[in-house]
């Protein structure tokens, strides 16, 4: 326990905007005799070699599976710069290496304006989160970590006052919209990206 609180000394002072955050969400994972603090973090710059490394390896996972995201280049450096740059972006934290990456919007997207074959809940312009760009680093897959990412994501979205969350995915990414629907996530209809292969599956939390 001491160990942890350390930790979360540590991190508060390195992030206060998030401490709140981190004080209600942070949990362990045992291994073995040891017990891993896991927490969740806004992104520095000093993360991007990393964060670079897990998106790429995110694209060749999805070319081998065959499924047409992410393969035109995005998200590039530059993305992922502008991302640390908003303070959009966050890092999973298991044992003091980066496991997972996402990030959250509060603001209007402009693909989710148009809905086909479905509606969003809710009133017609409330204001929401949105979450994008979620990978887990290979050394964690397999280990049922991508929904415990996505729960800090959905955690740290709702801490900006925001109960109205969304997401999408390729129709293709099978897995993807797996760890969504266990989230609590609600299908919604059909969203387009502006651009080719653009049609998403897009889906909705309400939190209470």
């Amino acid at each position: 326990m001491m160990r942890i609180n350390n930790l979360l000394s540590r991190v508060q002072a390195a992030f206060p905007v998030i401490a709140i955050h981190i004080k209600a969400i942070i949990i362990t994972i045992r291994k073995g005799n040891y017990i891993l603090a896991t927490y969740l973090r806004r992104t520095t710059d000093n993360d991007l070699p990393e964060i670079g490394r897990i998106i790429e390896s995110a694209k060749l996972l999805l070319k081998a599976n065959g499924i047409n995201q992410w393969q035109d280049g995005y998200p590039d450096e530059t993305a992922l710069q502008n991302d640390i740059r908003q303070q959009v972006s966050y890092v999973l934290i298991i044992d003091g290496q980066i496991a997972g990456t996402g990030v959250i919007l509060n603001q209007v997207d402009p693909s989710y304006e148009e809905i086909e074959e479905g509606s969003w809940a809710g009133p017609e312009k409330s204001a929401y989160s949105s979450i994008h760009r979620t990978a887990m680093s290979p050394e964690f897959r397999g280990r049922h970590l991508s929904s415990l990412l996505m729960g800090y994501l959905i955690s740290a979205a709702g801490l900006t006052g925001h109960a109205d969350i969304r997401i999408d995915t390729h129709p293709d990414n099978q897995a993807m919209q797996r760890v969504i629907r266990n989230a609590g996530f609600d299908y919604r209809g059909i969203i387009y990206l502006n651009k080719p292969d653009g049609k998403r599956r897009a889906y909705q939390l309400l939190l209470p």
